[in-house]
């Protein structure tokens, strides 16, 4: 299999998901790691198996669901990417980023990313909601680019502006409706590393010394994908563990902990996003 998803791959899955349903979302929505349940109060909802699609990645993780949830939310037409799969489980970067090709091939023109993070700012608590601001591209910047191949003109330039990744409308937006709903929100920057090992001691100091405020393993690809075609795009991290710059001996950081946090926190970030949407123009 090819590392490069074709754009007839793409338009095959868009296809598909065309066939199964009627209804014509504008705003797609990523759920990460625990945080999948958003999608059941989606109404009117056409569910889509991801493992139906034709040539969607399926994630192997706990906690992503694996399945496409279109309807409504708040009034709004969306849909709903319930898990995601990641570079670590195997896949190139061009293939888990085949569905926000997708979203857009369907006309998404709004995305909202969510993710459970690591926290690297030390005023950052487990159970924080931070708004990302910009983003650290590692594996990027160390070559592996979900844009490294053929460039799709019609998709976006060859080198695309990456300014403001994130759209600074809707940040404000968010931290209005935050503010408004008594939530808390911290904003930051977000480091993107490979995994699938935690990060060592030194590499957490490194990428604070960077300016990063939390690390994880998913989201930036699909913005980097998004704003190559000129997709607006809000990324929320959950703060799910403080890991230690200087352990004590036996302290460790589980999967377990994230998943356990994330289920803490998804009220608060349920709440967010409803809010948000019913405030979107």
């Amino acid at each position: 299999m090819s590392e490069f998803v074709s754009r007839e791959q793409i338009q095959e899955a868009v296809a598909f998901v065309r066939r199964r349903t009627g209804q014509q979302p504008a705003i797609g929505l990523v759920l990460g790691s625990g945080l999948s349940g958003l999608a059941e109060a989606v109404t009117s909802a056409d569910i889509i198996p991801y493992q139906e699609i034709p040539h969607w990645p399926a994630s192997t993780v706990p906690g992503h669901s694996g399945r496409l949830v279109v309807g409504e939310l708040e009034g709004r037409a969306v849909l709903v990417q319930q898990g995601r799969a990641h570079f670590y489980e195997g896949y190139s970067l061009s293939q888990i980023t085949l569905p926000v090709r997708v979203m857009i091939g369907l006309g998404i023109s709004t995305l909202i990313l969510t993710n459970a993070a690591g926290g690297l700012n030390p005023d950052f608590r487990a159970g924080d909601l931070m708004l990302i601001r910009d983003h650290l591209n590692l594996p990027g910047l160390a070559g592996n680019n979900p844009l490294r191949g053929p460039n799709d003109d019609e998709a976006g330039p060859r080198f695309p502006d990456m300014t403001f990744p994130y759209d600074p409308d809707l940040r404000a937006l968010a931290a209005s409706v935050a503010a408004d709903e008594g939530i808390p929100l911290r904003e930051g920057v977000y480091a993107f590393v490979g995994g699938p090992s935690f990060e060592t001691p030194a590499e957490l100091r490194m990428l604070r010394a960077l300016g990063a405020d939390a690390v994880g393993m998913s989201t930036v690809p699909t913005v980097v994908v998004a704003r190559h075609a000129g997709i607006r795009v809000l990324g929320i991290s959950t703060i799910t563990n403080v890991p230690s710059m200087d352990p004590r001996p036996g302290q460790m950081t589980t999967h377990e902990e994230v998943l356990e946090v994330g289920a803490l926190v998804v009220p608060r970030l349920t709440r967010l996003l409803h809010a948000l949407l019913r405030r979107l123009a």
